[in-house]
């Protein structure tokens, strides 16, 4: 699948949880998860991304058994009721999850470890031949925001994904299957964040698809004086169009329609070049 990229993507976030940082319980119900994804086939989203854990700042982790208990009905019944061929990512760091999920329909891993919170999930995508997204994160979701620090964020992520990509492709994962996340939020100051978004075209040259999450992240709330996540859609369309137009494949989302426009009308103007 990211081997044959050739325009941007669209990846509507469906958290299945109770306390994620802006949606947390709205879509833990399977009716309520079923028509979010519904509403989100009619707003052109590309794949659907699926975690049954939250990642937020300060969240707790969740055993396999209950991140297996919460996100498996909803696969199964994206496959089997609604019917669709759509791409279906699943957001964890557990292979056991992983593993549950790819036997329910799921095509694609999201790990926002990148392997090290469970090494088993590189092998697993190896022997399954499903595509693997790599995230750089600083500490784990519980830690990550207590003082981050960098000197030189860009090199240091570059230098970090090009360590969990060797591990992948020692593992047997085929470079053509890896696309890399630098983890906007994860780990991050403001000015962390800033600097990456500034340099997404160095990202772009390492040669594997980038994805981009910085759906309606406090960093961008605190630029715009706004404190509810709801409110940053807006700004994170920006940052959408500016990673098209920097050579950024794959886009995170919770707003699809307004996302998907900004990739749309970035990728248009991109190819007049």
């Amino acid at each position: 699948m990211f081997s044959q990229l050739n325009k941007p993507l669209i990846m509507g976030i469906l958290n299945v949880t109770p306390d994620s940082f802006s949606d947390g319980g709205k879509y833990s119900g399977l009716n309520d998860a079923l028509k979010q994804v519904e509403h989100m086939l009619t707003e052109g989203v590309d794949i659907i991304d699926i975690g049954g854990e939250s990642t937020r700042p300060g969240s707790d982790s969740v055993t396999p058994e209950e991140q297996i208990h919460r996100v498996i009905p909803v696969i199964t019944a994206i496959r089997q009721q609604l019917k669709s061929a759509i791409s279906i990512s699943i957001d964890t760091t557990s292979s056991i999850v992983a593993k549950a999920a790819l036997g329910a329909g799921v095509n694609i891993i999201n790990d926002v470890s990148a392997g090290q919170n469970d090494p088993a999930i590189l092998a697993l995508a190896a022997q399954t031949g499903v595509p693997i997204i790599l995230m750089h994160s600083q500490g784990t979701p519980k830690t990550m925001q207590d003082s981050p620090y960098y000197q030189n964020v860009v090199q240091e992520v570059i230098e970090a994904l090009e360590q969990r990509v060797d591990a992948a492709l020692k593992a047997g994962v085929k470079k053509a299957k890896i696309a890399i996340d630098p983890g906007i939020g994860f780990g991050k100051r403001k000015q962390d964040n800033l600097d990456l978004l500034a340099h997404l075209d160095t990202l772009v040259a390492l040669g594997f698809p980038v994805l981009l999450g910085t759906s309606r992240k406090r960093f961008m709330g605190t630029i715009c004086a706004v404190t509810e996540p709801s409110e940053l859609v807006t700004a994170t369309a920006v940052t959408t169009a500016l990673g098209v137009m920097a050579g950024v494949q794959l886009f995170r989302v919770h707003d699809v329609k307004e996302n998907r426009q900004a990739a749309d009308v970035a990728w248009a103007i991109r190819q007049s070049r």
